[in-house]
């Protein structure tokens, strides 16, 4: 038997994860003591998890997170009101299931962004699709896409994420265009799906915020009461790192 034949075929069947182990095993012959089943399924293991991966990867790529933020990184030793128990179980991703969303809140500088991020990353390891956005991304995106004509397409994008993160909410003003877009986001979400909306901004001064009274109750009204919260405090974590290193 060919096996370069054999390995090729597996390629063009894009099977790749398979022609990888085999390639190998021809080369080393280090799977020389298994028996027929055995091999199989290795070969068999060896292609799902590559695949898995593979999928991770473009997960990961296309919810464009800013950093690398992990949940096995998570500082719980600064002083700044997170509870590593509350975070924990929010980490175990149980209020995707529920179709719940997350609120932080805190001043610049205590890590929204990162917990945010990180429990995006964890929903992406179990391979729920993810998209994360700035708050102001996400308007110049749903301007543009008014003017392109694509605006329908953007927002039934965003809306088929498991998990949709909108950082930095309320630093940009809204206007007709990102108001009626957050209304339609959030109404097609309730209870199908989740946010993650940090801010700096607290949570009563939303309203406000938002603009149009009518509007914005139905927009927080489908958020905040099926919402966790965590409201951190204190100093900025990047002035004490650069603190730390003078």
């Amino acid at each position: 038997m060919n096996q370069q034949l054999t390995i090729e075929k597996m390629k063009s069947m894009r099977l790749l994860g398979m022609a990888q182990i085999h390639f190998a095993n021809l080369q080393d012959n280090i799977h020389q003591d298994y028996t027929l089943d055995q091999y199989v399924a290795l070969l068999v293991e060896q292609e799902w998890e590559y695949r898995q991966n593979r999928k991770l990867k473009n997960m990961l790529t296309k919810a464009k997170f800013r950093s690398d933020a992990d949940i096995n990184n998570i500082d719980f030793t600064s002083d700044r009101g997170l509870d590593k128990n509350a975070f924990n179980r929010l980490a175990s991703l149980d209020f995707l299931s529920r179709h719940e969303n997350i609120i932080i809140t805190g001043p610049t500088g205590t890590g929204k962004s990162y917990l945010a991020q990180a429990i995006g990353r964890q929903a992406c390891i179990y391979l729920n699709k993810t998209r994360y956005y700035t708050a102001a991304k996400l308007i110049d995106e749903i301007n543009l896409a008014k003017l392109q004509g694509t605006y329908h397409r953007l927002i039934k994008g965003i809306q088929n994420t498991k998990l949709l993160i909108i950082d930095d909410f309320g630093i940009n003003p809204f206007d007709q265009n990102s108001r009626q877009a957050l209304m339609d986001i959030v109404d097609y979400k309730y209870d199908r799906s989740s946010l993650i909306i940090t801010s700096q901004i607290p949570v009563k001064n939303w309203h406000e915020l938002i603009g149009e009274g009518t509007i914005a109750d139905a927009i927080l009204d489908r958020i905040i009461h099926s919402s966790h919260r965590i409201n951190l405090k204190g100093d900025s974590l990047r002035k004490k790192r650069k603190i730390s290193l003078i």
